[in-house]
């Protein structure tokens, strides 16, 4: 087994650490949200009121018609919620506890069987995060079995009783791609992987748990290849799909954080409605994900289709007197902005806690002037805005880095289509 030493980076410690104690929770609603799929133009296939199974799709994306996201439950669509310029925010199916499901296993193709599943979205790319392209031959598929964000949970815990669908799942992958599959662990491994795979070790401090980093460990990604990658919980989820024919939507899921009253783990479903099952402090922001990437989910309420983590945190609507006066050391950002917007400060700290090799303020003053060439030559293929999140924390300056970043994917994405 190889081994990677991570040296850049930076661990950031908080309370509210999960508790390992599982509880099943069986969501009366569940949601999908578009905005969760970079790049997903999403097209309805259902009307509210609709009787639909698990696996019964609810909406596909109008640039690519194989791609179609599907129900995680059985029951009726509840809403389809919209915004401004009727743009779809999310689908609510109202589950109708039977979670009947939709047989998929006389498909034999395993991208058909993906596809029209609504598993395949479980998948991504490098560069732009999208959707991985079902007609592409990506150079490596990439799993990392463990995350080092704040809180993160444990995926050793959760995967503990799954893994013939994990190994049935890897197996899978092996045959979407001509190159290598990466299982990427931090810790010595007790469970036998097939023996088409590569395994690496990773240590070291965050972001050694982040994809983009052990991309750019094992196989940097240079202009015009892709690589796709995959989380272990995605990974059960295509196994059980081969396994038993259906789409098992089933996550286990961590509440976490300072602000969260008993923290510990539950069986739920993608999508599911977590408003039951978190119990916090009243002036508490609730975030699907971590405290570094994740999205502000307190008015709504939905998990995040990608996330197996909810945190709630005290809102920043507090203050110290004398605040920004006051020498501190090693207190990091929180989430009050403390103060107006800020000119952008270079002070050469990103360096310490970027392990790529890239020189990450000279990529983002390059995506700022929207600069395509520049934003090459500075490796904009194989970063995305998670890269840059400690970065972020440690700005001065409180400078919206990530969103910085995905707007220059963006733009690089539709200008090179």
């Amino acid at each position: 087994m190889d081994k990677v030493k991570i040296r850049k980076g930076l661990n950031i410690r908080l309370a509210g650490e999960p508790l390992k104690k599982l509880e099943s929770y069986e969501p009366t609603f569940c949601a999908l949200k578009p905005s969760d799929f970079i790049g997903v133009a999403p097209k309805m296939d259902v009307a509210e009121g609709d009787v639909v199974k698990v696996g019964s799709v609810l909406f596909h994306d109008k640039n690519n018609e194989r791609i179609v996201f599907t129900s995680p439950v059985s029951g009726k669509v509840k809403a389809i919620v919209r915004g401004e310029k009727r743009a779809i925010l999310r689908v609510i199916v109202e589950s109708d506890g039977k979670n009947e499901s939709i047989d998929f296993s006389d498909i034999t193709d395993p991208i058909d069987r993906m596809l029209r599943s609504g598993v395949w979205p479980v998948l991504r790319q490098r560069p732009y995060a999208t959707i991985a392209n079902p007609s592409d031959k990506p150079k490596h598929i990439f799993v990392s079995m463990f995350d080092t964000a704040p809180l993160a949970p444990d995926n050793d815990f959760i995967i503990e009783n799954q893994y013939d669908a994990l190994v049935e799942g890897i197996n899978v992958l092996s045959q979407l791609t001509d190159g290598n599959v990466y299982i990427n662990v931090n810790h010595d491994i007790k469970q036998n992987f097939p023996k088409n795979v590569i395994v690496t070790q990773f240590s070291g401090p965050h972001p050694a748990g982040n994809i983009g980093t052990q991309i750019n460990a094992l196989s940097p990604i240079n202009k015009g290849e892709v690589v796709w990658y995959c989380y272990p919980q995605g990974v059960i989820t295509i196994g059980n799909l081969f396994l038993k024919g259906i789409y098992d939507s089933s996550r286990v899921i961590a509440t976490t954080g300072a602000a969260m009253h008993n923290p510990h783990y539950y069986t739920t479903r993608i999508g599911a409605d977590i408003t039951p099952i978190i119990n916090i402090d009243e002036n508490a922001r609730v975030i699907s994900g971590n405290v570094l990437t994740g999205s502000n989910i307190t008015d709504d309420g939905f998990l995040g289709f990608y996330d197996s983590q909810v945190t709630a945190i005290p809102e920043g609507n507090h203050y110290r007197m004398f605040g920004w006066l006051l020498p501190v050391f090693k207190r990091y950002t929180d989430t009050n902005t403390n103060g107006d917007t800020r000119p952008y400060i270079m002070t050469g700290q990103f360096e310490q806690v970027f392990p790529f090799d890239i020189y990450p303020m000279q990529l983002i003053k390059a995506c700022l002037i929207k600069d395509i060439d520049q934003m090459e030559e500075l490796g904009i293929y194989e970063v995305d805005a998670e890269d840059f999140a400690l970065c972020e924390v440690i700005d001065p300056s409180k400078t919206p880095i990530q969103q910085i970043i995905r707007e220059g994917l963006e733009f690089i994405r539709k200008e090179t289509s």
